[in-house]
């Protein structure tokens, strides 16, 4: 294959973002669609590990990353009743040059990253998704939604989870719920809170917090997955402060603060892992096109980011490409990919099974290591 100057990326979220700025810094026209008519995000809050702060440096966006969000180096165990029973030093997953862990607004992290798209030159088409696909051994010509079309040297699909684009390369495989549930919120910062703080036990699997900002947070708890068609959105705020009231410390000013249904997010964990190639001829997946976890590692974007660093050097490092280039990405990522998802989807198992003894700073340890190394 020739080399791959025209590029169509599906979904305008944090990894299709981030490989059009690298893509079209390096020369190559990216054109970007997303479904959605309004670019903004909604949701609570986000936790972005070290290694993710790394590629988002590559990027170029991580001054203003780290500006808008709260960054932190400890994570701190406590008791239900917010009882201090440790405090751990976190792994610079990074490089010690940025912090271990980083909160931030979603809202906030896809402004900045939709900005870097925009400033990149990238063609961005709203509103819109991909109607049908017809490669051939010289290029993919796509129809989208709105009955425009173009041709493209290669199509990546970043349209997320339950990506229609991975359906029509032809790869089948589906997320699947690992049988929990989270509750989310952004509230005030209580002073006191300048580090995530998670109690396992209690009336939830897990309760934590992180700031993300310096008069904000996002808060949660985990649970036992709830059939969503039962749990109205107006009950959704009485809902959380219930299960918060289980819990002591700094929940008890957050829990206050819970007064508002459509500030209350309610969404499922899923699990998935592409086994085969990511690749359908001239149609690649990333991020979480291609695998999805639990965030009990927090390293869901970090993943997804890792991906569109990976296959932007690889498209870019030479001069061409072709299937096998597409097989190398594939190869590099799963051994780190299947590491976090598997582990990740294990922490949520021991909870759910009340697993005693779980080595899980073992396990977290253990795949912090491996994440400080380049991807």
């Amino acid at each position: 294959m020739s080399p791959a100057r025209t590029v169509l990326v599906v979904g305008g979220g944090i990894c299709g973002n981030a490989l059009a700025v690298l893509l079209r810094r390096a020369g190559i026209a990216v054109d970007l669609v997303e479904l959605s008519s309004d670019w903004s995000v909604q949701g609570s809050g986000i936790t972005l590990q070290g290694n993710a702060l790394r590629v988002l440096r590559e990027v170029g966006v991580w001054e203003e990353v780290g500006q808008k969000g709260f960054g932190f180096d400890t994570l701190g165990l406590i008791a239900p009743d917010g009882t201090v029973l440790h405090v751990a030093e976190d792994i610079r997953t990074g490089g010690p040059e940025l912090p271990a862990t980083l909160g931030i607004r979603r809202p906030d992290l896809q402004h900045v990253l939709t900005g870097a798209v925009r400033a990149a030159g990238v063609r961005v088409r709203l509103g819109c998704a991909v109607e049908s696909l017809e490669q051939d051994g010289d290029g993919v010509d796509v129809r989208l939604t709105d009955g425009t079309a173009g041709r493209y040297d290669l199509v990546v699909a970043a349209d997320g989870l339950g990506s229609p684009t991975r359906a029509m390369a032809g790869i089948e495989d589906r997320p699947e719920p690992t049988g929990m549930g989270i509750w989310r919120v952004t509230a005030p910062r209580p002073r006191s809170v300048e580090r995530t703080d998670l109690a396992y036990g209690g009336p939830a699997y897990i309760a934590g917090y992180c700031p993300t900002g310096e008069d904000a947070l996002y808060a949660y708890l985990v649970e036992p997955a709830r059939e969503r068609a039962e749990l109205s959105p107006s009950s959704y705020a009485a809902e959380m402060r219930a299960l918060a009231a289980g819990y002591g410390g700094a929940w008890e000013e957050i829990r206050a603060s819970i007064t508002e249904d459509s500030a209350v997010n309610y969404t499922w964990f899923h699990r998935l892992l592409v086994e085969g190639p990511w690749h359908r001829g001239r149609v690649v997946l990333a991020g979480d096109a291609a695998h999805a976890c639990p965030p009990t590692l927090a390293q869901g974007a970090a993943m997804s980011l890792e991906d569109a660093l990976v296959l932007a050097e690889l498209l870019t490092g030479g001069a061409g490409w072709d299937e096998e280039t597409l097989a190398v990405y594939r190869e590099r990522r799963m051994p780190r990919v299947r590491m976090v998802v598997e582990n990740s989807v294990r922490l949520g198992a021991w909870l759910m099974e009340g697993v005693r003894g779980a080595d899980v700073p073992g396990l977290i340890g253990r795949t912090m290591a491996v994440l400080g190394e380049h991807p």
